[in-house]
């Protein structure tokens, strides 16, 4: 179904982005990234109290692929 969109207003759009407008049938990333972090390290909020105390975060990845991308083109 169409769409109608009124005043849109883009700040920023990296180089991994994909900014659609109205109707898609399929979107697809074209790149991908692995983030390691120990525990707390994404929280956010007032007032937020994180204690840990020894924290270890584990990086070995054995299988080295985790997100592969095929090209549809």
């Amino acid at each position: 179904m169409p769409a109608i969109v009124g005043a849109v207003k883009v700040i920023n759009v990296s180089g991994s982005s994909i900014f659609n407008i109205g109707d898609v049938y399929s979107m697809a990333p074209e790149s991908t990234a692995k983030t390691y972090a120990g525990g707390g390290s994404f929280n956010t909020g007032d007032g937020t109290h994180i204690n840990l105390a020894n924290s270890y975060t584990q990086v070995n990845d054995p299988d080295q692929l985790d997100q592969t991308i095929t090209s549809t083109r």
